[in-house]
């Protein structure tokens, strides 16, 4: 098992995206562009990126879909998500026992994960940021740029 990009592992970091969120839903590809952001913080001018900047990272969006899906059936099954029907589509939100559960981690790993979804969540919430974050990565795959200074939008 790989723990940086299993279902529990993407799991947790959506469970946290979508807790630092709470009550506000979310769609899966602004969970995929956030969860991208969280672990490269640094190449958006954020926080210092929690994950390495390896040459082929940019990769990661079509594998990164799937394993978000996995990972929140898990979150949904444990009572910590939901799957809600709104106007935009399916959304996903933390239940009410969501953010409790991410507050009684206590790993440095969560307090750098919360530090970061605040960030990005504070930048790039809106559906049209991540749809913009998402054509940046692709687009820096793309060119096979891997500079940062996208900006905050």
């Amino acid at each position: 098992m790989t723990p940086l990009n299993s279902p529990l592992e993407v799991g947790v970091r959506a469970l946290v995206l979508l807790a630092e969120s709470h009550p506000q839903p979310m769609d899966l590809t602004q969970l995929v562009a956030l969860d991208y952001l969280v672990l490269h913080s640094g190449e958006f001018d954020g926080p210092h990126s929690l994950h390495p900047d390896l040459p082929a990272r940019e990769g990661e969006l079509g594998r990164k879909r799937e394993l978000l899906e996995q990972g929140l059936l898990v979150l949904i099954r444990a009572g910590l998500a939901d799957l809600v029907s709104s106007d935009d589509g399916l959304m996903y939100t933390a239940t009410e026992n969501g953010p409790t559960f991410i507050e009684v981690l206590e790993a440095p790993y969560i307090a750098s994960l919360r530090e970061r979804a605040e960030w990005a969540l504070r930048h790039y919430a809106s559906p049209a940021h991540a749809r913009s974050v998402t054509h940046q990565i692709i687009n820096r795959a793309a060119t096979g740029s891997a500079s940062g200074g996208a900006g905050h939008g």
